[in-house]
C-alpha cells in the first residue's frame, strides 16, 4: 500500500470532541464541547417546522440563499456600521469551521506563514497545516491573556501572509481592546498581511468590555477576512450556518473554494435562520443578560469551592488552575474528573503551543440548573482527585 498523507501526520482526533464522548461514557456533565443544552429560539424553531412543508428541500444557490444574506449584511451593517453587498462580500458555508478553511485556502499558497495567537482554538493549527502553510506561534500571556507587540512584530518580520484572530476568544475569554486591535491593524499594514477573524462570540461580552469588528479599523477592510457563524448567537451549533464577509476580491476567489468544498450550506436551515437574523436590538440584549447571569452564576460557585479560575470578557469559557493537584497530565486529570467526579473538562494543553499543563477548560453555556448539578459534583473536587 502506498504511504497516506504526511501532512495530517501529527493530527490526532478533536481533544473537544473527544471528551465529550468520555463525559457520555461516565455520565459527567458536560462541560467540555462548547454546545448549550436549551432549546434554540422558538420563532426559529416555528418557523423550521414550517419550512418542512415549503420548498426548500433543493440545493440554494451555492454561496447562500439570497434572503439569508440579504438578511445577514443588514444585521452585520446595523452593529459595524459598514454597508455590506450581499452579493459581492459574503459567503454561506457549512458553519465557521468551513469559513475558516475556505479563507486559510484563499489566501496562502504551500510555505506561507501564518501567525496564530497562544492559546487558540484547536482548529487553527490544523486549517494552516492542511493549507499547507505553517504557523508562527504568539503567545497570549495568562492571566490577563495580553501579547508582547515586540514579540508580535518579531512574528510579522518572518513575512506571514496572514494573522488569524479568534476575537472574542476560544478558550481564554479575551476581548481584544481597541489599543491592542490597532496594534495588530498597524502591523498588517505594515507588513501587507492579510488578517483572518473569528468572530463567532460577537455578541457574547460582559460589561464594561466591548466587541469592536476588526474590519471597522481605519484601513482594515479590504485586508480583513471575517468568519462567522450562527450557532453561538441563535444556540444552533447542530445546524452549522457561517459565513465568510470580505472585500469582493477575496469573496470571488472564497466563492471558487466553497464551492469545491461543500458545495452549500443546508437550504432549509438557511431558511428558518433568516427569522434570527431579522431580530431586533431586544434579543441581543437577552442574550447578553442571560450569558451575564450564568458566568456570574458559575463564577461564584466556583469561588464558593475556592477553586482558581480565570475570568472570561467574552465567549463562555473558563480555565480552571489545576496546578494545586500535581498531575503530570492534564489529559489524565481530565478523564479521572469525567469518571470520579463526573464533570466533563478539555485539558487545557490541546490549545497551547507552549508547554502549558496547569488549565483545564470549562463552559457555562448550559441551563442553570446543569451549572447547579456540575458545581455540587465539584464540591467534593479534591477528595476524589
Amino acid at each position: 500500500m502506498p504511504e497516506l498523507s504526511t501532512r495530517t501526520a501529527g493530527f490526532t482526533d478533536s481533544v473537544i470532541r473527544r471528551m465529550t464522548r468520555i463525559s457520555n461514557q461516565y455520565g459527567a456533565v458536560n462541560l467540555s464541547q462548547g454546545f448549550p443544552d436549551f432549546d434554540p429560539p422558538k420563532e426559529i424553531l416555528d418557523r423550521l417546522a414550517e419550512v418542512t412543508k415549503e420548498d426548500f428541500h433543493q440545493y440554494s444557490i451555492t454561496w447562500g440563499a439570497q434572503n439569508f444574506r440579504e438578511a445577514l449584511a443588514r444585521k452585520h451593517q446595523h452593529f459595524t456600521g459598514m454597508e455590506i453587498d450581499p452579493n459581492r462580500e459574503i459567503v454561506v458555508t457549512c458553519g465557521s469551521t468551513e469559513a475558516m478553511m475556505a479563507a486559510m485556502m484563499s489566501v496562502t499558497n504551500p510555505g506561507d506563514k501564518v501567525i496564530v495567537f497562544s492559546p487558540f482554538y484547536e482548529n487553527y493549527g490544523a486549517d494552516t497545516i492542511l493549507s499547507g502553510a505553517e504557523p508562527i506561534y504568539v503567545p497570549l500571556i495568562p492571566p490577563s491573556f495580553r501579547f508582547d507587540a515586540d514579540v508580535l512584530e518579531a512574528a510579522f518580520k518572518q513575512h506571514p501572509k496572514a494573522l488569524i484572530l479568534c476575537n472574542p476568544s476560544n478558550p481564554c475569554g479575551k476581548v481584544f481592546t481597541y489599543e491592542e486591535l490597532k496594534i495588530i491593524a498597524d502591523l498588517a499594514e505594515r507588513y501587507d498581511t492579510f488578517v483572518i477573524t473569528d468572530e463567532v462570540y460577537e455578541h457574547i461580552v460582559y460589561a464594561p468590555h466591548k466587541h469592536i469588528y476588526f474590519s471597522s479599523l481605519p484601513g482594515m477592510r479590504e485586508r480583513t477576512i471575517m468568519c462567522g457563524s450562527l450557532s453561538k448567537t441563535y444556540s444552533i451549533t447542530g445546524w452549522r450556518l457561517g459565513y465568510v464577509i470580505a472585500s469582493p476580491p477575496i469573496i470571488e476567489t472564497v466563492k471558487k473554494v466553497h464551492d469545491f468544498l461543500t458545495v452549500g450550506a443546508a437550504a432549509p436551515l438557511q431558511e428558518a435562520a433568516v427569522v434570527g437574523l431579522n431580530f431586533g436590538d431586544d434579543y441581543y440584549a437577552d442574550l447578553h443578560q442571560k450569558y451575564t447571569e450564568k458566568r456570574n452564576l458559575f463564577l461564584d460557585g466556583l469561588d464558593r469551592l475556592n477553586i482558581s479560575h480565570t475570568v472570561p470578557e467574552g465567549a463562555y469559557y473558563i480555565l480552571l488552575d489545576i496546578s494545586e493537584f500535581g498531575y503530570e497530565s492534564d489529559l489524565a486529570f481530565c478523564e479521572r474528573l469525567a469518571e470520579k467526579v463526573g464533570v466533563g473538562a478539555v485539558p487545557g494543553s490541546s490549545f497551547f503551543k507552549e508547554p502549558e499543563n496547569r488549565y483545564i477548560r470549562l463552559h457555562f453555556a448550559k441551563k442553570n440548573a446543569t451549572l447547579n448539578e456540575a458545581l455540587n459534583r465539584l464540591e467534593k473536587f479534591r477528595e476524589k482527585m
